[in-house]
């Protein structure tokens, strides 16, 4: 099948995601990715029902049509993980060490061979022009910015395991590469693997979990059913409010936990209590008593610390001997152009009108990995970034297959996802940056679907107040309601 999201045709001209089998009447909540939800009924019990209900069963509206942001008909995944990992050819799970250190020698020889050049030659004696030196600069971070994500992506191997068979040389290439980029290596695995283990759940997932209505309208003073009197937002402030995502996002992920679930009361040590994100709030990858983390997780979140320590030491020498303004050039705006990357593909990845996200009653991790949608950067995507854009959906389901199968292997399981499989793939990385609006434009929070009723009612889209797509569902006030007043 197509990989790319053809065309529709009604009025909302959005990409179509067409329906794939049966929808899965299954409530199973199981969080394992090595355990199968159970096969859906609706695939093999049929016979017991009358024709007029099993039809009604076989199209999804049973329990009222659910409707992803632009329109189309969305049912729920109703394969398991076994048939996906059947799927993949064996070769493709095969972990080379040594191709993975040939991949990090590779970026880190770029990075330093691209500051020898703009170092030797990018110089007053070469180039007398102040403005054309600057610009030349200019290209030096966004280069090295690249060059950067790209050995973040390697140390993201390592954390997955899947950069080679040994954990310890996992472990030690992702503690090194991810310490030099700033970033805490082991608080972030564990986190991350969290992320993986609660993808598109709505209350456990940890980055990117959109915000709900009604905690959407809180935000500006509203109670849910008072949606429709919030104007529709300004392209100005979308454009503002992207640009302060892409400089501060990661670093306020890992400080406050922003974008991630806000449920830590329900820390199973109970370290999460009178503790939730934001400033002051107790929640960050840096504290081993944060509810991120269990006790057994100290000893890692204090030796991520510790490579953060060395970088910022190293920096701070560099910055002494040649001065603040060559430590922003040769480092800081790199930095700031890896953060950018990071979280551009990470929201990306999550963040599109064609998504679902799951309540607990309706979520299980198959449907959960199957929630992620591919997309193209070319050259850079699969060369420099390592497939890290166009093959995500794969990795959702076996995290530990190394990117260099991963193409083989998203090809591989395509067919056993049919129509649920999604790829944006369209005028390849202008079509990316492109979805960057788009998304900021169109996913503003979730609800259910308009006359959704039992598990379909817990599966969520965006929704928006900017009269795109599918309009939000006419809420009624509660009588009892509370919330916070109009402001």
């Amino acid at each position: 099948m197509s990989s790319t999201l053809a065309p529709r045709t009604s009025a909302l001209q959005a990409p179509k995601t067409a329906d794939s089998a049966p929808a899965s009447s299954s409530t199973s909540v199981d969080a394992s990715p090595t355990n199968t939800p159970k096969q859906s009924p609706s695939s093999t019990s049929l016979s017991s029902f009358g024709s007029d209900t099993a039809l009604d069963l076989k199209n999804g509206t049973a329990n009222g049509q659910m409707l992803d942001t632009y329109g189309n008909e969305f049912q729920i995944p109703d394969y398991t993980i076994k048939q996906i990992r059947d799927a993949i050819p064996a070769h493709c799970f095969q972990r080379s060490g040594a191709r993975g250190l040939a991949y990090v020698a590779r970026d880190i020889a770029s990075l330093a061979a691209t500051f020898y050049i703009f170092h030797s030659y990018v110089t007053p004696e070469n180039i007398p022009s102040t403005s054309v030196r600057a610009v030349l600069w200019g290209v030096y971070t966004f280069v090295q910015g690249l060059f950067g994500t790209g050995l973040w992506v390697l140390a993201h191997e390592c954390g997955h395991q899947s950069f080679s068979p040994s954990k310890v040389l996992n472990d030690t290439v992702g503690w090194i590469c991810h310490s030099a980029l700033l970033v805490p290596y082991f608080s972030w695995k564990i986190s991350h693997g969290k992320h993986h283990k609660a993808t598109g759940h709505i209350e456990r997932d940890m980055v990117f979990v959109p915000k709900t209505r009604e905690v959407y309208a809180s935000r500006y003073g509203y109670y849910a059913h008072e949606l429709s009197e919030l104007m529709e937002e300004t392209p100005l402030y979308t454009a503002g409010h992207m640009i302060a995502q892409q400089l501060g996002g990661w670093l306020l992920y890992i400080s406050f936990n922003v974008t991630g679930h806000n449920y830590h009361e329900r820390q199973p040590e109970g370290r999460g209590k009178g503790k939730k994100n934001g400033v002051g709030g107790g929640v960050n990858h840096f504290n081993p008593s944060s509810p991120l983390y269990e006790a057994k997780d100290a000893k890692l979140i204090l030796l991520s610390d510790l490579g953060l320590a060395i970088t910022l030491g190293v920096l701070f020498l560099v910055g002494k001997k040649y001065g603040l303004a060559n430590l922003a050039v040769w480092y800081i705006m790199p930095y700031l152009w890896v953060n950018h990357w990071l979280v551009a593909i990470t929201y990306l990845q999550h963040t599109d009108p064609t998504l679902p996200h799951y309540e607990a009653h309706a979520w299980t991790f198959t449907r959960g990995a199957a929630a992620t949608i591919d997309r193209e950067f070319g050259f850079i995507g699969r060369h420099l970034l390592h497939g890290i854009i166009e093959t995500h959906v794969l990795h959702h389901f076996v995290s530990t297959i190394p990117f260099y199968n991963a193409d083989e292997a998203t090809e591989a399981i395509k067919p056993i996802m049919g129509k649920h499989y999604r790829a944006d793939v369209e005028d390849g990385p202008i079509g990316f940056l492109r979805s960057m609006w788009k998304s900021a434009r169109w996913c503003q929070w979730v609800e259910a679907t308009e006359g959704a009723e039992g598990e379909n009612k817990g599966v969520l889209f965006f929704r928006n107040h900017n009269g795109l797509g599918v309009p939000p569902q006419k809420v009624s006030p509660l009588t009892t309601e509370a919330g916070p007043m109009k402001s």
